[in-house]
């Protein structure tokens, strides 16, 4: 079976020619048919194309991702196939060009598996928020898979792809990862091209990877990272070759333990899980210090002022006349706009565009957007200072298990606080990784960990030395 194999695995076949690119696609293909209609993590499936290309790949060549099959998170623009956001504005949205993420893995033969649901427009945290339907979690169809990259965690946890690519603007991808009992990274702000990422909130979003093995998501992160011309905030900083450095020896590190992390109300099979993995950290001669984060207990206030404000200017564009969604049945322009966007877009967006807006008008600016951005600069100060003692910060990914469908979808405050650990990261435009540390009540648990700017090679390493303690990757959610 194929399809229970990881990526680099894969590729060793490949290469020897032990098996052929088609087999490999087969594969997946095959368990794809078998789960989706159950966990519905896709909006555009690609199978059927990318079987196509893989007929043309019978003579091996050399390039890094070879005939190796890759899901995309619907809000990354791949020519040619539609981005819909899982929005009913951009619903028959057709790609005009590659994100540059998406050129590079085309460059180094990748092929693309399909597109993955959201949360509309990366805004939420359970893939509830969807225009289409939910993805359902794995390990129990009666939970949600986290947001908003749940198609892309719920797809690399049931195996319909061994690999996937989501965003993350306050947790988006290391939440779903926690609740699917995946890998996921966010690498540091301006380490990936968000240049084709269709934007959310411009300062915050950084698109990233999720896979069961470390080896295989350092080696997707190594393609997509590096300088783009066409990204201003896209930084020319060299990248290193992960799935080398990963397998090196670890020195002492001093993991640091936010005292304030644990003043949030966090689950109890969650705090024991988290307080199980630092043990096992000990063990293995990590130096474990407890560091203060004081600034951290505004992150969620700074984030959904700082958030919707970016998200408001940029969904501006959605007007219905250049491209997307126009309502029908309007006397003027004005009411053209209003009507389009009022149809075009969920609950959970317009409310996000409202608040954003109002925090951005006359009068409200300095009082809090201004406010936040000062908050935002505290927080980043916080873990510069915490970083000065230790070389990683460890935390749990989220405060509970995954929840079951509506328990908080009528309470939007208590969604947002799904976010609490992971938000502070993307303020301080930090990397951070989440791993699956233990399974709860058959439910994954995830620990966070977080480190210094443009050092994804020691998180990478604390979680390939755990992999081969925990061995993870051998859990396969029974569908």
């Amino acid at each position: 079976m194929l399809w229970k194999k990881s990526l680099t695995e894969l590729k060793e076949l490949i290469q020897k020619g032990e098996v052929t690119v088609q087999e490999v696609i087969e594969s997946f293909y095959d368990r794809f048919n078998k789960t989706e209609e159950k966990v519905k993590a896709y909006i555009t499936p690609l199978y059927e194309k990318a079987l196509e290309q893989a007929k043309k790949l019978d003579k091996y060549d050399d390039k890094v991702l070879f005939g190796l099959p890759i899901a995309i998170k619907d809000n990354i623009l791949v020519e040619g196939e539609k981005t819909t956001c899982a929005s009913k504005i951009l619903e028959n949205f057709v790609a005009p060009y590659d994100a540059t993420v998406i050129e590079r893995l085309k460059k180094a033969g990748a092929l693309i598996v399909g597109k993955t649901n959201l949360d509309e427009f990366a805004m939420g945290s359970s893939t509830e928020y969807s225009a289409f339907f939910p993805t359902r979690n794995p390990w129990d169809l009666g939970r949600v898979p986290g947001g908003s990259s749940g198609g892309s965690a719920a797809t690399v946890a049931v195996l319909s792809a061994p690999v996937s690519l989501g965003s993350d603007t306050g947790g988006s991808i290391r939440q779903p990862a926690s609740f699917c009992g995946v890998i996921g990274i966010k690498p540091t702000y301006g380490r990936v091209s968000r240049y084709g990422l269709v934007a959310f909130a411009s300062s915050l979003d950084q698109i990233g990877v999720f896979g069961r093995r470390t080896e295989d998501v350092a080696l997707v992160l190594e393609v997509i990272s590096g300088w783009d011309e066409k990204d201003s905030t896209s930084m020319n900083v060299p990248v290193p070759k992960w799935s080398e450095e990963i397998k090196k020896e670890i020195k002492k590190l001093k993991v640091g333990i936010p005292k304030e992390f644990f003043e949030f109300d966090l689950q109890p099979e969650v705090k024991g899980a988290f307080d199980e993995f630092i043990k096992e950290l000990e063990k293995e001669g990590f130096e474990i210090k407890e560091i203060s984060l004081p600034y951290v207990k505004y992150a969620i206030p700074t984030y959904y002022i700082i958030a919707p404000s970016e998200a408001s200017s940029n969904l501006a564009r959605y007007d219905g006349v250049r491209y997307g969604y126009r309502a029908k049945g309007y006397k003027n322009v004005i009411e053209m706009y209003s009507k389009t966007r009022d149809e075009g877009f969920g609950q959970e967006v317009k409310r996000r565009i409202m608040l954003g807006t109002f925090a951005l008008s006359a009068g409200y600016y300095d009082a809090y957007y201004l406010k936040a951005q000062k908050v935002r600069r505290l927080i980043y100060e916080d873990f510069m200072k915490a970083f000065n003692e230790v070389d990683v910060i460890a935390s749990p990914t989220t405060p509970t298990l995954s929840f079951k469908f509506g328990e908080k979808t009528l309470n939007p405050i208590e969604m947002y606080l799904s976010d609490i650990l992971t938000v502070p990261v993307n303020l301080a435009g930090l990397p951070a990784i989440s791993i699956p540390i233990a399974w709860k009540n058959n439910l994954p648990v995830g620990g966070q960990l977080i480190g210094k700017p443009w050092d994804e090679t020691t998180i990478l390493r604390v979680s390939y030395l755990w992999e081969q303690k925990f061995k993870h990757y051998e859990k396969i959610p029974l569908i």
